[in-house]
This record gives structure tokens, sequence and C-alpha cells, in this order.
């Protein structure tokens, strides 16, 4: 599946817990990643100061369902399964 245009989901509703370029405390849950642009579109792609969480993410239907909308519900589901107990998302 191709990145679905001006959805930026997987930009937005997962963290990341190591520091990354222009992120250097990480980025929390439900926080718009800085290289985010307006476009929706990440200014980092291609660049070796990508995540590597960033680089592995694949899109796909079971990830991104079938609009941006519906990408952040099943992502924001996702990282909340992720959460060690006891712990939740800002």
């Amino acid at each position: 599946m191709q990145c679905r245009p001006e959805c930026g989901a997987c930009c937005i509703s997962p963290s990341i817990n190591t520091p990354f370029y222009g992120m250097p405390e990480g980025k929390a849950a439900g926080i718009v990643c800085v290289h985010l642009d307006e476009q929706r579109r990440c200014r980092l792609f291609g660049d070796p100061r990508r995540p590597a969480a960033c680089g592995d993410f694949q899109a796909s239907v079971e990830v991104c369902g079938s609009s941006p909308e519906q990408a952040i519900t099943i992502l924001d589901q996702l990282e909340m399964d992720s959460l060690p107990d006891g712990r939740s998302v800002p």
C-alpha cells in the first residue's frame, strides 16, 4: 500500500522513545512530529537522520485503514495496546 496523501497518522499517533534529529527527547504519542510538513509528509523521508522506527513503518490497510481518521484510531489503539500495564497515553 502506498502512503495516503495528507494523512500523517504515523507521524502523530505513535511514540518514539529514543532521541532523534529535531526531537532530542523523542516524541510522545499523539504529538505531531516536528518534521511533518503542511501537506502531512515527512521532511526526513530518505534522510539518514530519520528515526529507524519511521523507516521501518510499512503502510498497510491493517494499520492505515481506509482514511486518515481511521489510521489515527487504529494507530492510537496499537499504541495503547503496546503500553506496559498501568501506563497511559497523555
